[in-house]
């Protein structure tokens, strides 16, 4: 392939055909990178990755922005290639970011380096996003609180720096990148989609990277091509110039080195390839040979701290200490002269501040060329030099053995990582911290902490490996073998095994430990369980969580004692404060069959989580958020929150809660008449769910699939799936699913002709009900007593109570079918019309049909109502809409939603023409006319 004929993309200055970043001197040996002028970069045969990075970077110049991963072994041309494309965005800003593997362990090093530029744009963002930033970088005081919002912050900060033109923000070695900034990153590079921003990834190999959605995968050059460089750039003949493509598969970097390396009598083929070829390491060890003693001493300061000041400074320290040889003049040497060779070698360059290897290879080729013992002194003079989180690392890099001051410096080191959002390098920090430990206890008290970290930085393998070398380690002390157990617990309730998690909790005695314990129970559906804990619970003083664990219990054993416990509790609701007691308060409401009372505590839990900074547990209160929502009828909300948690589970690895949203989704799906997307996603939770013993979301995934049966007229089938979830046990049952689901299951039942079952349903329902009071519940109850015993005057209550809209219309649906087939049809029309409109608006569409057909048959043929003002929005538009009624701003709803300012001004701007008004003012207006409960004789 010819250079002009790979270009792939014509009409740029830049002719892209490869990114070999091949480059030599007109004579054979390749000495040292010059200018461009000095070089020539030639691309051979990389025109389909440049094709797939251009076609990402003109997206995000049209508005549609993502990421994209460049994969492949060392030296086969990537930070080349980012090179290459980087200049291709026109007008498009340009932020850049490498990963050094001196600077893995500092959090926020990356981050610090690509958002430097930008920082003057920080005021634009909401101020809780602001301040983690700040904290994040250094900037202030404080802390960066929960990982989730410093991701918003970051992803907020980009699309800033994107106005007007577009950013391209590139971040080449990640396998170096520390993790905190890693997690930043990746958080934003998911949450590109309606941003001019596109984000460009290299990294080496096989390193894991979650998330990003197009990977490119680079290999060695095409075989042809590498031939014909090699022949045309370095004089190699073509029988050689096979050979080597053949043996370095093509590597660029391996032909350029080697090439350099070999004799002209090897290139022309005259004398044979030397056996084994040059490689790894070996590629720079003869350059790193041939550099004077000091410039190999600043190289080896260079590896383990990237600073230029702290490299100039200990390299000149280090050459004070070290013998001069015969007929070395150290005098005349200095740090700086020693990095002049250093660069004036080719193997390194300056990048701003900092020293940069040209290639990974050469830090490694350099580090082999000294000793242990040469390397811990390095790092002990650089300790000397330095502060914080750095003198900690080069602590302990300097450490033999066992050393508590490092570890102790260390474990500061976390906490400061940890206070500014970096859970996965406060882990790193702990887990070496331990390491360094001489006393057990303490050490496994560092290695539970370091879980801790790793679980709240969304990686629960290390997490669980960790606090099992911690429960190892804890030795007799059994105060911390409890902690250590309470932790073992919820890392198993969140990803694991709950019916596991209620063994290990049930061992505690403190109330947080049963309270836990009790909570796993509820997720596996172990009612006796539940029962013992909650008695066990009774024995602590009054206050309520006791009330309201040991009530659930007692109401469960039929104790007339439990009602009156929950109650004493839900009149406490007013001091609560954090988002966990708000779930507590909705496990209250549930118990008491009061449904709406637990929908409205669930919302509580989830608007307290978001602006509180709920470190970790987001995604777990969204589940709960999310159903409520569902419970409401507001299924367009239920939906996008649901979505939300999702992802956010999926990212911090919460495998039960990936459940939990996916069964939700799938009775979304189900209400929708979605029979495909239902079942895919119910199978999906219950592959997670059953294995799990999660007995709730089974339930729930088992729901969606009758539910859908029932939404598309299939009686039998439905009943069949009603009863085998009212029989399932703990584990893959939950009696809470099976008392919400009461009035579906007398539905399918009378639909399926089973009178008797229809009744035994409404009795154990009436039976779950008896305590509750809200006119919902009652509405319910009513409505399932009009099913089983055939009673309009049951429908009419249910109507007059209802204050959910949409199970309002379900109930006038029955009636209205019920007063048709009496021959009564003019009364019939009444509540079907005001049916079909509820699910038409809610986009319900078998219910809306057979509410149509109904209607139809009653004699009135009509035209399809009209959609609800708000009906044109999608699910996060409508979110904005509601956040914008509550009178929130534009950084207020960025702050809530994880979205920047500019991404919510995105969506108002789309709002606006959609329903046809100019102002936030009209869309508040609309917004609170459309939640305004319907009038009791619409509901008739």
């Amino acid at each position: 392939m010819k250079p002009d004929e790979a270009a792939g993309g014509g009409g740029h200055d830049l002719h892209v055909h490869a990114v070999s970043l091949f480059v030599r001197s007109d004579s054979v040996g390749m000495g040292r990178r010059g200018s461009l002028l000095e070089w020539l970069f030639v691309l051979y045969g990389r025109s389909a990755e440049v094709s797939a990075l251009d076609k990402v970077i003109a997206r995000a110049r049209d508005g549609v922005g993502g990421a994209v991963m460049l994969r492949g072994e060392a030296g086969v041309g990537k930070t080349a290639l980012l090179d290459a494309v980087a200049v291709r965005g026109g007008a498009m800003r340009v932020l850049r970011t490498t990963g050094v593997e001196a600077e893995t362990d500092l959090a926020f090093a990356a981050l610090h380096q690509v958002l430097w530029p930008v920082t003057g744009m920080l005021d634009a963002l909401p101020g809780p996003q602001h301040d983690a930033v700040c904290a994040a970088l250094g900037l202030a005081a404080g802390t960066a609180g929960d990982r989730y919002l410093l991701g918003a912050a970051v992803l907020s900060l980009l699309v800033e720096a994107a106005a007007p033109d577009g950013l391209i923000c590139v971040v080449d070695d990640f396998q170096w990148i520390d993790q905190a900034s890693a997690d930043a990153l990746l958080f934003a590079a998911r949450r590109l989609e309606t941003e001019k921003i596109a984000m460009l990834f290299a990294v080496r190999g096989d390193a894991p990277v979650k998330g990003v959605p197009l990977t490119v995968e680079v290999r060695g050059l095409p075989g042809a091509a590498a031939a014909e460089m090699l022949e045309s750039r370095c004089g190699v003949q073509p029988c050689v110039a096979r050979e080597l493509v053949t043996l370095t598969r093509a590597n660029p970097l391996a032909l350029g080195e080697i090439a350099a390396c070999l004799t002209p009598a090897q290139l022309a083929g005259s004398e044979p390839l030397p056996d084994p070829l040059p490689g790894g390491t070996r590629l720079f060890g003869d350059r790193v040979a041939a550099l004077s003693a000091s410039a190999r001493l600043l190289a080896l300061v260079a590896t383990v701290e990237a600073d230029l000041d702290l490299v100039l400074r200990a390299t000149d320290r280090l050459s004070a200490e070290r013998t001069v040889l015969p007929g070395e003049n150290m005098g005349a040497w200095t740090g700086r002269m020693a990095l002049a060779e250093l660069e004036e070698s080719g193997l390194a360059e300056l990048s701003g501040t900092r020293v940069r290897f040209c290639h990974p290879l050469i830090r490694s080729a350099v580090h082999e060329a000294d000793t242990p013992a040469r390397i811990r002194r390095v790092h002990a003079v650089l300790a000397e030099l330095t502060e914080g989180e750095r003198r900690a690392w080069h602590l302990a890099g300097a450490a033999m053995g066992q050393d508590e001051q490092a570890a102790i410096e260390l474990v500061t080191a976390a906490e400061l990582a940890r206070d500014r959002g970096g859970y996965g390098t406060a882990a790193a920090a702990l887990a070496r911290a331990a390491e360094l430990t001489p006393e057990p206890r303490t050490r496994a008290a560092r290695l539970k902490d370091a879980a801790v970290a790793a679980w709240l930085g969304g990686r629960p393998g290390q997490a669980e490996s960790l606090l099992a070398e911690a429960r190892d380690q804890a030795g007799a002390d059994a105060g911390l073998a409890v902690e250590i157990a309470q932790l073992r617990g919820r890392f198993e309730l969140n990803s694991g095994n709950a019916a596991e998690a209620v063994r290990i909790l049930a061992g505690g005695d403190s109330l947080e430990m049963l309270a836990d314990a009790a909570e796993a129970a509820s997720y596996v559906g172990d009612t006796a369980a539940i029962i013992e804990l909650g008695r066990r619970a009774a024995g602590h003083r009054e206050g309520f969580l006791r009330d309201t664990v040991a009530g659930i219990g007692l109401a469960l054993d039929g104790d007339a004692a439990g009602p009156g416990l929950l109650r004493r509790a839900l009149a406490r609701v007013g001091e609560l404060g954090e988002a966990a007691e708000y779930l507590w308060a909705a496990a209250a409401a549930s118990h008491l069959g009061e449904s709406d009372l637990a929908t409205e505590m669930a919302e509580r839990a989830g608007r307290v989580a978001r602006v509180s900074g709920m470190t970790g547990q987001l995604p777990v209160v969204l589940e709960f958020v999310a159903t409520a929502e569902r419970i409401a009828g507001r299924l367009a909300s239920s939906q996008a929150i649901s979505e939300e948690g999702l992802e956010l589970a999926r990212e911090a690895g919460y495998e039960n809660t990936v459940a939990a949203h996916l069964a939700n989704l799938a009775v979304l799906a189900a209400l929708r008449g979605e029979e495909e997307i239902c079942e895919r996603q119910a199978r999906e939770a219950l592959a997670i769910a059953i294995p799990h013993r999660v007995g709730l979301r089974a339930g729930v995934a088992a729901y969606a699939l009758a539910l859908l049966d029932l939404c598309l007229g299939r009686y039998a089938t439905a009943h069949d799936r009603f009863t085998a979830i009212a029989e399932a046990g703990p584990g893959v049952g939950h009696p809470t699913v099976v008392w919400r689901t009461a009035p579906d299951r007398v539905e399918a039942a009378m639909g399926a002709g089973d009178e008797v079952g229809a009744r035994a349903a409404l009795e154990a329902y009436e039976r779950w009900s008896a305590h509750a009071a809200t006119p919902e519940s009652r509405a319910l109850l009513a409505r399932c007593r009009g099913l089983a015993e055939s009673s309009e005057d049951a429908f009419g209550e249910a109507l007059r109570l209802h204050t959910n809209p949409f199970e309002a219309a379900r109930t006038a649906l029955l009636l209205g079918e019920r007063l048709r087939r009496a021959q009564r049809p003019g009364d019939a029309r009444t509540h079907l019309r005001m049916a079909w409109e509820t699910f038409e608006r809610a986009g319900a569409r078998p219910w809306a049909r057979r509410a149509q057909g109904e209607l139809r048959a009653a004699g009135e043929s009509g035209q399809a109502p009209g959609s609800a003002v708000l009906d044109a929005l999608t699910p996060q538009e409508l979110r904005i809409a509601g956040l914008v009624a509550d009178g929130l701003s534009s950084k207020q709803i960025a702050a809530q939603l994880f979205l920047s300012p500019r991404t919510v001004e995105y969506h108002l701007y789309k709002i606006y023409p959609k329903l046809g008004i100019g102002s936030r003012t009209e869309l508040a207006r609309l917004v609170v006319l459309q939640k305004a409960p319907a009038a009791e004789e619409d509901m008739l």
